[in-house]
């Protein structure tokens, strides 16, 4: 946890219940026409970080506050 965030604990809720409302905005990014995607490596995590990662990921899609990526670009 950063130090910041952790001074100032009492003030970030220990869930979120629900997303924010919908904006009028929807916000996209515009792929150059030919581009394609970058290969990269993903970041390395120890095994207990991986798990924490799995558990947060799927609490995250039964909130459904994320969904699985369709995009071929795989973020």
């Amino acid at each position: 946890m950063l130090p910041v965030v952790r001074e100032f604990a009492d003030v970030f809720p220990d869930d979120i219940l629900d997303l924010p409302p919908e904006r009028e905005v929807e916000f996209s990014i515009d792929i150059v026409p030919g581009t394609s995607p970058i290969s990269m490596a993903p970041y390395r995590m120890s095994a207990a970080e991986l798990e924490k990662l799995m558990e947060q990921l799927e609490e995250l899609l039964e909130k459904r506050f994320v969904r699985p990526s369709v995009s071929p670009w795989g973020a």
